[in-house]
């Protein structure tokens, strides 16, 4: 069991209040992911779920049973950090059993649940070899395997692929989502990377200043932003958002619409702009397009087979049927 129940959590230091009181709950086995920038703090909520900070003020909950002022190592959950701290001496195997061996578990049962997570993390062929004799990406996995086999509550992941390149980040992505299909295990996931958030996640928290400003699936979060900063947030690229005369059509302060739901032409259209810089990707094209009227340039999303040169005068025409609105305080307008 790992239902996580935030109620009227906060944090200060000192007279910075640096998460205003706020309520969550994280129900059992689900994939949740704290997502936003730099300093919007995540990683402090997920220390404060973990103990590892005290909080200013609420309530922590963990199956039920309040947690706020037990000490970390009984909260019976497990933290991943973005550093591997491995022991560079001892082997893989010996580093995955560390923590069984210092709560004096039984051999032979050490032995079990190291073999286990070998298994789960396709570890098994390593087990000899020390750290230094593996890759990011596998050293990665030691220190996962090390949460596993204490089979905790809750994981608790704290950026951990932030020092992977990117093929390695992307494996490991898949690496993590398949092992928590199956081990079926509530995880808890801190991010800076909004495409990881939607590609893992069964619900994605995003955060801005302490607050949390949408809870969601990814697609409700991409489909249905509820402000101006999830919206522009959520989606690579961003969503378009607009001002002026061109939201005032549509009663609103301002409009946006996705760069996917854009038509872009050489005859005619809704806007009449002037190509800018195209980033081409394969199967898909992104063009930066300057329009009259829009203080900044529109991003389009079309075919990877599509070429426009720079400067090439382009029509845009957006889809009506997908454009989100929002009033002058940046709430969604239904």
């Amino acid at each position: 069991m790992g239902r996580i129940v935030l109620d009227q959590v906060s944090k200060s230091f000192g007279k910075t209040e640096v998460i205003p009181p706020l309520d969550l709950t994280i129900e059992d086995g689900e994939f949740t992911v704290f997502v936003g920038p730099s300093g919007c703090g995540k990683s402090t909520l997920l220390r404060l779920i973990a103990g590892l900070e005290d909080v200013s003020g609420g309530k922590v909950s963990i199956d039920g049973k309040e947690m706020t002022e037990v000490p970390p190592a009984k909260r019976g959950l497990s933290m991943v950090f973005q550093s591997y701290a491995l022991y560079p001496h001892m082997s893989v195997r010996k580093n995955i059993a560390f923590p069984l061996r210092m709560a004096k578990m039984d051999k032979a049962e050490i032995k079990k649940r190291v073999e286990d997570a070998a298994t789960v993390l396709n570890l098994t062929d390593y087990l000899s070899r020390r750290p230094g004799q593996l890759s990011g990406g596998q050293r990665q996995r030691v220190a996962i395997g090390r949460a596993i086999v204490r089979e905790p509550s809750a994981f608790l992941f704290d950026e951990p692929l932030s020092n992977l390149d990117a093929a390695l980040r992307v494996g490991m992505r898949l690496e993590i989502s398949e092992m928590h299909k199956r081990l079926a295990t509530t995880m808890i996931y801190v991010t800076h990377d909004q495409v990881e958030a939607m590609t893992m996640a069964d619900k994605i928290v995003v955060l801005q200043a302490g607050v949390i400003e949408q809870v969601g699936s990814p697609l409700e979060l991409y489909r249905a932003p509820r402000n101006t900063f999830v919206a522009g947030f959520i989606g690579s690229p961003k969503m378009n958002l607009l001002t002026g005369e061109e939201a005032a059509k549509h009663d609103a302060h301002t409009i946006g619409i996705r760069p996917e739901h854009i038509t872009i032409s050489n005859e005619s259209g809704t806007w009449e702009g002037v190509v800018g810089v195209s980033e081409h990707l394969g199967s898909d094209s992104f063009f930066h397009v300057k329009c009259d009227g829009f203080e900044d340039p529109l991003t389009v999303r079309a075919g990877g087979e599509l070429q426009l040169s720079y400067g090439a005068k382009v029509f845009l025409t957006p889809d009506t049927a997908h454009l989100h609105r929002f009033n002058d305080q940046g709430l969604r307008i239904e």
